[in-house]
């Protein structure tokens, strides 16, 4: 048994209730399509028979239970057939979880795993392939943010609106999920390099590609007005005179100048068959500012060689239309590539205005003085600028990047309230756990070093049966476990062929992930003494945690790089 699980793929979720259901189902698993009658009996989609527990009260005595209801709806009085028992009891399969034992209880057919099993099948020779997706996506991806061009100027801290900062770090968070997934990531637009914005985004991690200050694109912008002057949808002054009042346009966008440049986007939209695009764009004026706007995106565009490429506009809500503008403007220029919009809801400080740089030096203020309160005088130097450095971006990322994208942010701007170093309230709460297996690891190589402890074994040497307590199984179930699945999610949004201009990405669940994680591993440290007495008897447990531990260590640095977020090594 156990060489059948070390020989096949990673254990997955989803295969596993894939399997499950089959087992449960039989030949009728066969069959594609959704529900089918036998009689008058109908049978639930595969992936409705079975559900993965996740709660610690629920994982005590199962893994996976397929409802009564559902049994009811397979089977007469819900009396499930030894012959499917069997089935589900001798499951396996590639990246399907090794099962211990099931049994029909009132609540449905409960399945638990081997989990001595899972636990050396996931943690033998290290956690690597539960830290990747589950396969490497190929083209190109722009991400363009419309809240860092300029209009006609370069923005700056001081100007940016909280709603434009959540864009910049939605942008680059997706930039590294991206990566992630294998694409060939670029950024637009470039920033005049040591610009104070430049300088502001580094100082939240950022790293947004730079241009020289006296750098130009001019050629481009003629390429692009040229093209758009000879379009088909530019708009002639007969038709121009023919068209109604209003003309389905925003009158603000009108310039009755003679002899300006327009075009007619609904056009462009309805002949190209693009879908999700406003109805009331009409026709839109070129001005210099949107010809800059083109030309940065023609110029990252050329810089793809991948053969797919995708421009995803992350804009803020009150940005949406001009973005689509914007987008159709391109588009009538004779840019083929896809474009999709991701739009952030606006983030909300009742009882006061801040600019996007007056609310990172409130927060770092504030992680200054939570820091100081703990840690005392020890918080002076170059380490601790540094790891003050990376847990206000914490702070800022996980309060603008914990929401769903498209729902409103609220933030507690107050002066004298504080960022705590205690409790589960975000990016703190996460660097702080990440910190303690640095902490911990760090106290075991010193135990090692005044021989208290061995040197970790191979994990040949150990049984992992060892593991029984249910925080751990917690961790490994709940967390590294489905993480590469989590990932490959992410990395599907962009797949879907034929969607609308908006696409909607859970760009939430990492910092949600990462949250929940530290909770429980929080939990678990409180309660677990890791580092035992130094007796012979006790290192087999202490060695079986220290892997997992390890193992979850990297699941944090592997998480937290999807943030661009460094781990604190010590605190």
């Amino acid at each position: 048994m156990m060489e059948n699980i070390e020989a096949l793929s990673p254990l997955r979720i989803t295969p596993t209730v894939r399997a499950l259901s089959s087992a449960l189902r039989g030949k009728r698993e066969d069959v594609h399509g959704s529900s089918r009658g036998n009689g008058d009996r109908v049978f639930p989609e595969p992936e409705k028979l079975w559900f993965k527990e996740s709660s610690a009260k629920n994982l005590r005595n199962r893994d996976f239970l397929s409802p009564t209801t559902m049994l009811n709806t397979l089977y007469a009085d819900g009396q499930v057939p030894p012959a499917v028992m069997s089935r589900v009891l001798s499951l396996r399969g590639s990246g399907v979880l090794p099962v211990a034992g099931g049994e029909v209880m009132g609540e449905g057919l409960r399945v638990r795993v081997d989990r001595a099993a899972a636990f050396r099948a996931v943690l033998a020779g290290g956690a690597a392939e539960y830290l990747k997706p589950l396969s490497q996506r190929h083209g190109c991806v722009v991400l363009n943010c419309p809240a860092l061009h300029p209009k006609p100027n370069t923005p700056s801290p001081d100007t940016m609106s909280l709603g434009q900062l959540r864009t910049v770090l939605l942008a680059d968070h997706m930039g590294a999920l991206l990566r992630r997934q294998g694409f060939a990531v670029s950024f637009c637009p470039a920033l005049p390099e040591d610009s104070d914005i430049v300088n502001f985004l580094r100082a939240l991690g950022i790293d947004w590609p730079t241009a020289p200050t006296n750098w130009t694109n001019e050629e481009r912008e003629e390429k692009i007005q040229e093209l758009l002057e000879n379009s088909q949808y530019r708009e002639r002054e007969m038709e121009r005179g023919r068209r109604t009042s209003g003309g389905g346009g925003r009158k603000a966008e009108e310039d009755e100048s003679e002899g300006a440049l327009r075009v007619n986007l609904k056009r462009v939209f309805q002949e190209e068959g693009l879908l999700g695009y406003d109805p009331s764009l009409g026709t839109c004026t070129v001005n210099r500012d949107s010809v800059s706007h083109l030309a940065q995106l023609d110029l990252s565009t050329a810089e793809c060689t991948a053969a797919m490429v995708t421009a995803l506009h992350v804009t803020s809500c009150q940005d949406e239309f001009r973005q689509q503008q914007i987008a159709m403007l391109w588009r009538a220029s004779g840019a083929k590539h896809t474009q999709r919009h991701l739009v952030c809801g606006p983030v909300k400080t009742p009882g006061s205005h801040l600019t996007a740089a007056q609310y990172l030096q409130l927060r770092r203020g504030q992680m200054k003085e939570a820091s100081e309160m703990k840690y005392g005088d020890q918080v002076e130097g170059h380490t601790w600028e540094d790891i003050i450095k990376v847990m206000t971006s914490a702070t800022v990322r996980f309060e603008l990047l914990s929401t769903v994208h498209t729902s409103p942010v609220t933030l507690d701007v107050k002066r004298e309230g504080g960022v705590s170093t205690k409790g589960p309230r975000g990016g703190v709460f996460v660097m702080y756990n990440c910190a303690r297996l640095h902490t911990l690891f760090d106290s075991y190589e010193r135990g090692v070093e005044k021989g208290l402890y061995p040197e970790i074994p191979e994990d040949s040497q150990l049984d992992f049966s060892a593991l029984k307590e249910e925080g751990e199984w917690l961790l490994l179930f709940n967390y590294l476990i489905p993480f590469s699945e989590l990932l490959e999610q992410l990395g599907q949004a962009l797949d879907s062929e034929g969607g609308g201009a908006r696409v909607n990405i859970k760009t939430e669940q990492i910092c949600k992930f990462l949250v929940s994680l530290s909770k429980d591993f929080s939990s678990y440290y409180n309660r677990v003494h890791v580092l035992g007495e130094p007796l012979p008897h006790l290192f087999n447990q202490m060695f079986c945690r220290l892997y997992l531990l390890r193992a979850l260590r990297e699941l944090y640095h592997s998480a937290l790089d999807t943030l661009n977020l460094p781990p604190i090594r010590q605190l």
